[in-house]
């Protein structure tokens, strides 16, 4: 096993998606993934429409994908995933590839044909990204609300809407859903809808109180009352207004660490 591939309590057990259209290949690399610490689950792709179509459907932590395929090449086909995507690793017998390859977010590049001491040291990468360093006691729930990204003061947030420009104060904003069209920012006491993006929103909130928990949403975890477990692997929020908001698979296990759950 690789230095710093120990698979700790903290480290859930992750769901990888291998994709390559010649068959050996792909058996070859999903054993090897099968084989390895901490996997949950593997799941195959023969192309890169297919890996688009299971990203629809199921939570995938990590895809390693070949470059050259007919159809979607790999880097076409991580252009195209969603916000919320796997971690990329590459997979390739031409390392031209590289510099696009990284281009659009891959956290490793490997030359085929695989070692699999090298398979598995991009794995180790990868889960690096998804457990990332445990956050500090002070940045939990019931954390002070009244610092941004930047670290300076944020007293009121402005909200653009149709009736104008609205002005709250970031803890009155229980949650931030986006409906595929525009965002709905929801208080206790109002929706507002907003053509702020999750993304604007995220880099005015202060980041110790609210999490992104889905591609589609944004979570005061100030307004959680309880976490409840789903198959999958994430939770439903219940809040104290009575709604629920879904977090996902991957935000639910850094939720995990900054809550200090296994």
């Amino acid at each position: 096993m690789p230095e710093g591939a120990l698979v700790t309590a903290e480290s859930a057990p992750l769901r990888v998606l291998v994709c390559d259209d010649e068959l050996m290949a792909r058996k070859r690399i999903a054993r090897i993934v099968s084989e390895l610490a901490g996997i949950e689950a593997v799941l195959e792709c023969a192309s890169g429409e297919e890996v688009l179509r299971v990203l629809g459907e199921e939570d995938i932590d990590v895809a390693i994908l070949d470059i050259n395929m007919p159809g979607l090449t790999g880097i076409e086909t991580t252009a195209k995933m969603p916000e919320e995507r796997p971690y990329v690793i590459f997979l390739t017998a031409h390392p031209e590839h590289a510099l696009a390859a990284f281009d659009v977010g891959a956290v490793d590049y490997v030359m085929k044909p695989a070692e699999s001491e090298r398979i598995e040291k991009a794995i180790v990468r990868a889960r690096s990204f998804l457990d990332g360093p445990p956050r500090s006691a002070s940045a939990g729930v019931g954390a002070s609300a009244s610092s941004t990204n930047e670290g300076s003061a944020l007293k009121r947030l402005a909200v653009p809407t149709k009736q104008g420009v609205i002005l709250l104060s970031p803890l009155e904003i229980t949650h931030a859903i986006f409906d595929g069209a525009l965002v709905t920012v929801h208080t206790e006491g109002k929706k507002l809808l907003t053509d702020h993006t999750l993304q604007d929103l995220e880099d005015k909130l202060p980041k110790d109180t609210f999490e992104r928990v889905h591609r589609r949403a944004l979570l005061n975890l100030e307004a959680v009352t309880r976490l409840v477990p789903l198959p999958s692997g994430g939770y439903t929020a219940e809040l104290r207004t009575g709604l629920t908001v879904e977090i996902s698979r991957q935000s639910a296990r850094k939720l995990r660490r900054r809550l200090g759950l296994r």
